[in-house]
């Protein structure tokens, strides 16, 4: 699936949020993306590089921050998941982000900045693949596509929102340039 655009996909800035995804992986190592939004110049991606599971948040183009599981995705039917935990207090800001296998903890970092408004007026989300410029410099679209099996992304997000601090004028700017 892909090419969703931005205002057809949960908000996920100034929040915390996970992504889960059910895969099944019959050979090692396995790559690619299982979801990401954005491009080049801003967005999240959740792949797997090297066999290891993978969060990316890339703030507009200049400040890429990596988090990497410690261990290779294993063989088999599992979910993957990667959390991010934002620290609250305004737009922006940063979070703790905890990889997982089936559950298990196999990975953490941070994340020191976020894109608090817009991601991209002309990227999308995609799940299993990446079509546009890609959010990551480790895979183009041509090496994105996911070389397992992936079932399903399920993408959760917390209700710790900080759109309170944008005053309605703002807002409406906002939405009207996502139109």
């Amino acid at each position: 699936m892909g090419r969703l655009s931005e205002n057809s996909v949960l908000n996920v800035k100034n929040r915390s949020f996970s992504v889960t995804a059910r895969v099944e992986v019959t050979s090692t190592p396995v790559e690619g993306v299982l979801i990401a939004q954005g491009g080049r110049f801003g967005g999240w991606s959740v792949y797997v590089h090297g066999g290891r599971l993978t969060f990316l948040y890339n703030v507009l183009g200049i400040q890429h921050y990596a988090v990497v599981a410690d261990e290779q995705v294993p063989t088999g039917s599992l979910e993957l998941r990667a959390e991010l935990a934002y620290d609250g207090g305004g737009l922006g800001k940063g979070g703790d982000v905890t990889l997982y296998h089936d559950g298990t903890k196999v990975g953490s970092g941070r994340v020191d900045a976020t894109q608090p408004l817009i991601f991209s007026a002309d990227e999308t989300t995609d799940v299993g693949y990446e079509s546009g410029t890609c959010v990551s410099p480790e895979y183009t679209t041509r090496t994105s596509r996911f070389t397992g099996r992936l079932r399903w992304v399920r993408l959760d997000v917390g209700t710790d929102t900080h759109d309170h601090h944008l005053d309605p004028e703002h807002r409406m700017h906002v939405a009207l340039a996502q139109q």
